[in-house]
């Protein structure tokens, strides 16, 4: 194993000015529980394009997970009792120290996750504004002044820190999606225990304790646990944590649900998404085309608010589709690290998998794929599907790949129809040359986030950002909505002087 000054020099390639965050000397092998500690086990975390051991990360089991969240339990009383001056301030210093660290964190997010450059960017510019979102917080007011129907007693509704929060992260945004929980959990006065995925156990995991700690966030308020499946349902059994963040799959969530609900833990569950682009006989086909590759084929297609579903008016889908086609075909895919790309690697092969049985499926069903439809290892081509119907998988399953399904449709009823026609409901967009048409159709879509003339993956920290039906089961990140989700309300009534009662 190289030293940890050898590791940052692979990783942000020479004359980088900026003391390296990451000494693997530091985390090689441990969790950050109360400080750094030795781990049960380890992560290999393995650089999809190449193949590449990045290095060994600590992993937890459920008993690490244990110590953890009663470490967690006995720290925040003290955390919440600090001055919210001083919490927000350390949660600001950590947007501070993501700036500061860029060119190195973005260079593990290429290499970790299979992002390209302009993916890790964005990534890093997102999650800085959660935390100074979160930061926000202090601006907002935490009580009322309530009327009392008894003379001589005061009544106030404050909202209060919920506890210890467990916040369980996937692989695909694990910077933004860890600290859009963290930012605004600690803000509030919670401790928070965090299972990073164990794809991506260094910048979802690593990284995150390392920039708190860094913002000089006390020990045992954070604790940062990569680990898998045993991790997870430990946290989410945990008596000591009062409420669960889980991202990720709804399958997975629902798992997550029935664990977490038998301790009547809040939860807020942020799943999957079968988000539909609808493109009116009037749209802009040059501009819709490329809203929709973009929103198909961005990070592989690994985003739950990826266009997953092309629908398009009948008049006009040959061209589209035409467009559409030539965008993707000329799309390089690569190493993200050592070529100029617009798609990476898939995540792994399992994923991979999962994307050519629906390619496959799909095409024996009756579809055409008009380019791409395969893989080369963990490299999958941009992938157009022509003639789908809403019986074929393409239309029904979350593909989580580059793969874009084209259905037409035939007026603006039947658009409506089969955007609504899935059981997720996560996000959707409308193009169109009418901005009140576009209106009129976007009022009837069944999705938590709807955009007029954009594509649906979108995401600004003071947006409430959430989805209805499987796609969620009704919380909301960002803005003043953290507000609700990470406090929990208390009545506080008081008396000048105790009095006598009846009896």
């Amino acid at each position: 194993m190289s030293t940890g000054s050898q590791t940052a020099d692979a990783i942000l390639g020479n004359g980088a000015a900026e003391v390296p965050l990451l000494d693997e000397r530091e985390w090689s092998g441990r969790i950050y529980s109360g400080g750094w500690v030795d781990a049960p086990t380890t992560i290999e975390t393995v650089e999809p394009a190449t193949g590449n051991v990045l290095g060994s990360a600590g992993a937890a089991d459920a008993d690490a997970v244990a110590q953890a969240c009663a470490a967690a339990a006995a720290a925040q009383p003290e955390w919440a009792s600090v001055p919210a001056t001083e919490r927000v301030a350390i949660v600001a210093r950590a947007a501070e120290l993501l700036e500061r660290h860029r060119p190195e964190l973005e260079r593990w997010l290429i290499r970790e996750s299979g992002s390209i450059p302009g993916k890790a960017a964005q990534e890093i510019t997102a999650s800085a504004g959660q935390l100074q979102m979160a930061a926000a917080l202090i601006s907002h007011p935490l009580g009322y002044v309530l009327p009392s129907l008894t003379p001589g007693r005061t009544s106030i509704a404050r909202r209060v820190p919920i506890g210890v929060v467990g916040v369980i992260t996937p692989w695909n945004f694990p910077y933004v999606l860890a600290m859009r929980s963290v930012g605004p959990a600690l803000a509030l006065g919670n401790a928070v225990v965090l299972k990073a995925d164990p794809n991506t156990p260094v910048t979802g995991g690593v990284v995150i304790a390392r920039i708190f700690e860094e913002a000089g966030l006390p020990a045992g308020v954070l604790h940062v646990l990569p680990g898998g499946a045993e991790a997870g349902e430990a946290l989410c059994t945990d008596p000591h944590v009062r409420m669960i963040s889980f991202t990720g799959s709804t399958a997975t969530g629902r798992a997550v649900g029935a664990a977490a609900g038998a301790t009547l833990k809040r939860l807020v569950l942020e799943l999957g998404g079968n988000s539909p682009l609808v493109v009116l006989d009037d749209a802009d086909i040059v501009a819709a085309s490329s809203a929709g590759a973009w929103g198909s084929f961005l990070h592989q297609g690994q985003i739950c608010l990826a266009v997953s579903r092309h629908l398009v008016h009948e008049s006009i889908a040959e061209q589209y589709l035409e467009a559409l086609t030539e965008r993707a075909s000329h799309l390089p895919v690569g190493d993200p690290n050592t070529e100029e790309v617009a798609l990476g690697p898939i995540i792994n092969a399992k994923q991979v998998a999962r994307v050519q049985r629906i390619v496959d499926e799909t095409v024996s069903a009756g579809a055409r794929a008009l380019t791409g439809g395969s893989a080369d290892g963990l490299f999958y081509k941009p992938t157009v599907l022509a003639g789908v119907t809403s019986e074929m998988a393409a239309f029904r399953e979350e593909i989580f790949g580059p793969v874009a399904p084209v259905i037409t449709f035939s007026d603006d009823d039947e658009a409506v129809a089969l955007a609504n026609a899935t059981e997720y409901g996560l996000a959707a967009a409308v193009q169109s040359g009418s901005p009140q048409r576009a209106a009129r159709v976007a009022e009837r879509l069944h999705a938590g986030m709807v955009h007029i003339n954009d594509q649906t993956v979108n995401e600004e920290p003071p947006a409430p950002f959430g989805g209805f039906g499987a796609s969620s089961n009704g919380g909301h990140f960002g803005g003043v909505a953290n507000l609700e989700l990470w406090t929990e309300w208390q009545w506080r009534t008081a008396r000048e002087a105790a009095e006598p009662f009846p009896f």
